[in-house]
């Protein structure tokens, strides 16, 4: 997986950041031809890490983990097949045919989890076929949706309702454009700039799993354990943070013009882009307090229903408390990011870069250090210094940029009174219910613990409708309404 997660993100992160950011005064075909590069590029760098897995890191135990070489072809050509989806994945998105990528990703996970299910039930002495197997299908999946989504579409009454710029589906492929330029050029030197970027934030996304495979700091015990907190802890992160981050890039790169200032752009847009950038804020934030508070009193009990106790009696839970932290600092950066690279010029990215690349040296090495100190606990301490590091840039970039208007977005990091004095008195009653009622005793001092926490969640967001009703009227307007004429009221 970490094979497969490298090289999808190396070969369609900078394509997908560069090409969100197009108005529909580009030329189609030349951005349809870049964004096939992430093919090629997908190919360079499945092939190269496949030696690399197979060469330089150790191989298992073939009596104990037989089809190892299997598996590693298998989940570099998964990725390959992944990125034959992405012109049609950009189309969409800028298009805001949001269902099609829901529906796709979806059905793809479905059949991937049926299959593996299914498989390991009758025949699991297939081993690494069984998962090898699980993966190509959730990529030919997820190919197969959007070929048959745009089959229908393209050239449709909807398609041409939204101004869609194909006519045939052939028009999906790249070919030769005769009197001009195969590739928008402007939008291939801001994906090279991108692409910088891109290898020095995988480092920071995966780092520790890069630290783990190549340099054999935990046994395979405790990296079982890490991957098992680490799956459940970002579970929110991957299906509620980072949708936001991805369609809320989009619309500040359309509201925005790159590189400019806010004096120098349309004073509407400004305003409405720092409205939405301080309600975000707020959202995501509320939220991972709201998960810190209660995972530090129920990650034990998470832990013991998940695993029963060879989870939850081992470093499990404090694991797990730890990743709760982590979620809010992940919530908050994945916000300001969004914005600082949506509003960054091709300059202003370039010099982020060398920022990124200290990031990267520090983390690695606070992540060796701070493992041999603290064990697995260690890798997510140096994750939370990292990503409160990010944090900082961008606080300060998003401060800076506002800074000659009068809006002040940064605002909306901060709790009102009343909240904080609820979320205290949630953290010491949740403590106190963990302590007394959790987690050796029966199912009916469970059920109490468990009582005790949705009493003081409920409690929690009576307090949110009441102290923030602009946020309330954000969150109704982002489900109900697309209308920025809506979104300008918030004010």
């Amino acid at each position: 997986m970490l094979l497969y997660s490298t090289v999808v993100f190396l070969a369609r992160e900078a394509f997908r950041k560069a090409c969100l950011n197009v108005g529909v005064e580009r030329k189609w075909s030349q951005i349809i031809n870049l964004i096939w590069l992430t093919v090629p590029v997908g190919i360079f760098w499945a092939l190269l890490l496949a030696w690399v897995w197979l060469n330089l890191l150790a191989i298992p135990d073939q009596a104990v983990i037989p089809h190892y070489e299997v598996g590693v072809v298998a989940f570099g050509l998964s990725a390959v097949v992944e990125l034959l989806s992405e012109p049609m994945w950009v189309l969409a998105q800028v298009h805001m045919l949001v269902s099609l990528k829901v529906i796709a990703e979806s059905l793809a996970m479905a059949v991937k989890c049926i299959v593996t299910v299914v498989c390991i039930t009758l025949v699991p002495h297939w081993g690494l076929y069984v998962f090898s197997l699980a993966q190509l299908l959730y990529s030919s999946t997820l190919l197969t949706c959007y070929l048959l989504y745009f089959m229908k579409f393209v050239g449709s009454r909807e398609a041409q309702r939204k101004s869609f710029p194909l006519s045939t589906l052939t028009d999906l492929l790249p070919k030769p454009l005769p009197y001009q330029h195969v590739i928008d050029l402007q939008l291939a030197k801001l994906t090279w700039t991108f692409y910088k970027q891109s290898l020095l934030k995988q480092i920071l996304t995966e780092g520790e799993r890069y630290v783990m495979t190549f340099l054999n700091v935990l046994n395979f015990g405790e990296q079982g354990v890490y991957d098992i907190v680490n799956n459940l802890g970002s579970l929110v992160a991957r299906f509620l943070f980072l949708p936001i981050e991805e369609s809320f890039y989009i619309f500040f790169a359309n509201v925005l013009e790159r590189g400019k200032k806010p004096g120098h752009q349309r004073q509407e847009e400004v305003r409405l882009a720092a409205i939405v950038l301080k309600m975000l804020l707020k959202l995501v934030l509320l939220i991972g307090v709201t998960i810190s508070v209660f995972g530090y009193s129920y990650s034990e009990l998470a832990l013991d229903i998940y695993g029963g106790s060879m989870l939850s009696s081992g470093p499990g839970p404090g694991l797990l408390r730890c990743y709760c932290v982590y979620v809010l600092l992940i919530a908050v950066n994945g916000v300001t990011e969004c914005f600082t690279f949506a509003a960054m010029s091709n300059q202003e990215i370039g010099r982020y870069n060398l920022v990124m690349l200290a990031l990267s040296l520090s983390f690695l090495g606070l992540s060796f250090c701070l493992t041999h100190w603290q064990g697995a606990v260690g890798f997510i301490l140096a994750n939370c210094l990292n990503m409160g590091l990010r944090i900082t840039h961008s606080l300060r970039y998003i401060s800076c940029y506002f800074r000659p208007t009068e809006h002040r977005p940064l605002r909306g990091l901060q709790l009102s009174a009343p909240l904080l004095l609820v979320y205290l008195a949630s953290g010491i009653v949740t403590v106190l219910s963990q302590v007394t009622l959790c987690c050796a005793q029966g199912l009916m001092f469970r059920s109490l613990h468990v009582l005790f926490g949705a009493l003081c969640l409920i409690m929690i967001l009576a307090t949110i409708f009441f102290t923030e009703p602009r946020l309330v009227q954000f969150i109704r307007a982002h489900f109900l309404s697309r209308n920025k004429t809506e979104m300008v009221k918030w004010d």
